[in-house]
Formats: C-alpha cells, sequence, structure tokens
C-alpha cells in the first residue's frame, strides 16, 4: 500500500488567502511534505540526466566587498555528474570541464535552469512539484525553475520586477539576505549589468563598502536559513542575496504573477529601450547579463513600450490605487508591517510552528569596509559616467513615475488631473 500524504496545516484555499495578505517573508515548514519533488537530490537528477550538460556560473571564493554579477562570472558546460564528482573532490579523477577551477577557490551554480526544458524527455516528473498545495491548481514542476550549487554560491542582491516568489529548499541549505521595499533608497539600484525584471543593488550586502555606500547603515535585513522540506514565500519587490551554505544545495522555485505585473511591464520595457539606446555603443559583455538573447534596435525596443502601453491600458484605472504604495510601510522590530486602523478590518495572518515570519536582523553598528578601494569624491570634478546617469533615469522611482506618466498619455488621462506638487 502506497504512503498516504501527511495532512497539510493548511488547505489550498487557505495557503493562498495567506499569500495574498503577507506582506513579509515567511517560511512554511512543512507545507511541502510528501512531495515527490523532494527526492530530486544532485544526485538523482544526475541519473536523471545522464549525459545532458547545463551551464555552470563560477565565482572565486574570495571575501570582496562587490558584489560579482553573472558578467563578471565564468561558465563552463557540463554534466551533474561532472559537477558531483568536483565537488566530492575525488582522487585521479578530472571532472571533465572543471579542471581548471579547483573546487577549492571556486563555487559553482546552475541557475535559472528552466525545468519544463530540463526534463522535457521526462514530463511525469512535472508533477512531483505540487504548487497547487498553495491554491495554484495545475502548477507544478512546467512552471517552475531548478537551482543547483556549490558551498559559496550566490546570487547578487536584487529585486524581482514581476510577481512574488515560492521556494522549495530540496537538498542542503542556503541563507537569504532579504530586505524590504522601502529599502531600496539604501541598496544602491542599478540596472547594470541589465536583465530584465531584475533590479541590482550595488552593494555587497555580506561585506559592504560602507564609505561608498553609507546609506546601507540605513537598511533593515531580513534573515533565514532555509532547511530541506521548507517552502519560503518572497513578497513581490523585497530584495534578496541567497547564498549556498553545503557542498550541495538544490532549490525548486516558481514566480507567482500578480495583475499588478502588466503595469512592471511597461516600466521593464522603458528601461530597455533607455539602457539599449544609450549603451548600444558598449560591448555587450560588459553590461548584459548573459540570460539575455542580445541588444534590440531602438524601433523594436519602442514597439514593446507600446505594445506593454496597450497590454495594459484596460485595467490601469482598476490598478492605479493600489500599484504603487503610497507611503512606505511601517514595520516592527521584527520586520512586520503594522497594522494602521483602516487595516484592522484584514483577517490576521496565523503566524506559529507551521508558518513562521522570517525576522529582522537584530545587528551592531555594522563596521567601516573599504578593502583597499580609493572612494572617488563626489564633490567638484567627480566625473559623471554613463552607468551613473543610467542608474538616475532608471531608478525604481523615477521609473514608476515615467510608466505612471506614459499610461495617462496612452489612455488620454495626461490632462484630467495637475501634475504632483
Amino acid at each position: 500500500m502506497a504512503a498516504s500524504t501527511p495532512p497539510k496545516p493548511f488547505g489550498p484555499e487557505e495557503a493562498r488567502r495567506l499569500l495574498g495578505h503577507l506582506q513579509t517573508p515567511a517560511v512554511f515548514p512543512d507545507m511541502a511534505a510528501g512531495w515527490p519533488a523532494l527526492l530530486w537530490t544532485a544526485e538523482r537528477l544526475s541519473r536523471c540526466l545522464g549525459d545532458r550538460v547545463v551551464r555552470f556560473r563560477l565565482g572565486r571564493k574570495k571575501e570582496t566587498n562587490a558584489p560579482l554579477f553573472e558578467t563578471q562570472c565564468s561558465y563552463v558546460e557540463a554534466t551533474l555528474e561532472h559537477f558531483l564528482s568536483w565537488t566530492l573532490l575525488q582522487t585521479g579523477s578530472c571532472p571533465g570541464p572543471f579542471c581548471e577551477y579547483p573546487s577549492s577557490e571556486y563555487w559553482a551554480y546552475a541557475d535559472y535552469k528552466y525545468i519544463a526544458l530540463l526534463l522535457q524527455d521526462r514530463p511525469a516528473m512535472f508533477q512531483d512539484v505540487r504548487w497547487s498545495d498553495f491554491g495554484f491548481e495545475g502548477r507544478d514542476g512546467r512552471e517552475s525553475t531548478l537551482w543547483v550549487a556549490s558551498e559559496g554560491a550566490n546570487t547578487p542582491c536584487h529585486l524581482d520586477s514581476y510577481g512574488c516568489n515560492l521556494v522549495l529548499q530540496v537538498e542542503g541549505r542556503k541563507r537569504w539576505h532579504l530586505f524590504p521595499p522601502e529599502d531600496t533608497p539604501h541598496l544602491y539600484p542599478t540596472r547594470i549589468p541589465y536583465e530584465e525584471s531584475s533590479v541590482f543593488s550595488q552593494v555587497h550586502v555580506v561585506h559592504p563598502d560602507l564609505r561608498r555606500f553609507p546609506l546601507f547603515r540605513g537598511s533593515r535585513a531580513h534573515e533565514v536559513i532555509l532547511q530541506p522540506g521548507e517552502v519560503l514565500f518572497v513578497p513581490r519587490h523585497w530584495w534578496h542575496y541567497v547564498e549556498s551554505l553545503d557542498p550541495v544545495t538544490v532549490s525548486i522555485n516558481s514566480w507567482i504573477e500578480l495583475d499588478v505585473d502588466t503595469v512592471e511591464r511597461v516600466g521593464e520595457a522603458v528601461a530597455k529601450a533607455v539602457v539599449c539606446a544609450l549603451k548600444s555603443e558598449d560591448d555587450p559583455e560588459d553590461w548584459l547579463n548573459p540570460t539575455e538573447e542580445g541588444v534590440a534596435p531602438h524601433r523594436d525596443n519602442m514597439l514593446s513600450v507600446n505594445l506593454a502601453l496597450r497590454a495594459c491600458a484596460g485595467t490601469y484605472h482598476k490598478l492605479t490605487p493600489d500599484w504603487r504604495p503610497a507611503r512606505p510601510q511601517k514595520r516592527d522590530a521584527g520586520g512586520r508591517v503594522r497594522e494602521r486602523s483602516s487595516d484592522s478590518g484584514l483577517p490576521r495572518v496565523p503566524f506559529g510552528p507551521h508558518l513562521v515570519p522570517v525576522r529582522r536582523r537584530q545587528d551592531a553598528v555594522l563596521p567601516e569596509t573599504t578593502g583597499g578601494q580609493e572612494v572617488a569624491s563626489s564633490g567638484e570634478g567627480a566625473v559623471i559616467t554613463t552607468n551613473d546617469l543610467l542608474d538616475c533615469l532608471l531608478h525604481p522611482d523615477v521609473i514608476a513615475r515615467v510608466t505612471e506618466l506614459l499610461l495617462q498619455r496612452h489612455t488620454g488621462s495626461h490632462g484630467s488631473s495637475p501634475p504632483p506638487s
């Protein structure tokens, strides 16, 4: 007789309702109990994939106070068997493409691997991932991505423009550093390197250079170590830096679409048009993330802007009151949003053993760290680069305002109300 699926602490409808009300990251420790995907260790995936190669991103294991963006990494095409041999340091064997990268000096990351493509020859495995338990009926591995990494592998701090995020930890542990959307001014946002839907931070949030980025002192880091079997919920626009803590880690995630994404797509189309226009003469390898397919001509980018505006126009008036917070959220010492009197009618989130909020990290004053780098003066004589200009033009606050103005112009409502004071 097959083993019965353990009872869930929340039914699908209740879980989805909770996700709609959560305004801070939270961990579901046991909602994935019984999922076959929990057996997707790197070893098992290696057996399933056989000789199929995947792309690994490699970075040096050295302490630095600057983020390591994907444009600065090395890359190899290798099988998971090669990867596992490399992490185990098997003597007398050279792990194929990893030969030039000692595992004592480098980490490796197979990230953003779409399961629908990776396991297209094994479609039955899609159903091993059961996001339907969270109320998303029919959502499984086909709408998910796979992440396989060695110890030390990390994702630079960034926010995702679209949707919210559910992350299942399968093997090993990962440490998540998260920052609320209101911390954006403290994280020095940039669109270089450019990647659609990703806004990066210029700060290495684990080893910050506080002389270059003094406002980071005002940030409110939240931290959690995600254990195998746990599911992390990352709300919309929360910044996150993720690092692997064990010799091998495996994660599965799914980005959940939101109605407001139609507005975000307008802003993303604008950002791409501006970046490509100002950086077209530079080497794309210096500013375009490897995940992007190339530099589109300006005519195509403007077509994308207009298509995004057209798609959004029908819902713009409905979304206008809610698509951008009117003022920064106030949070308590644990990082949870403080209720306002007008919020008293909202249902309370039942935090407890089955739903654990990610707590704000209570740190001492951060030490000054510069890593020996000379700090450029911001006074008279400072040279403004194209990237500096882009950081201003594409700041999330600026893009939000430009998006609002474009939508008003597109819908014919730009003359109906006075400009903000």
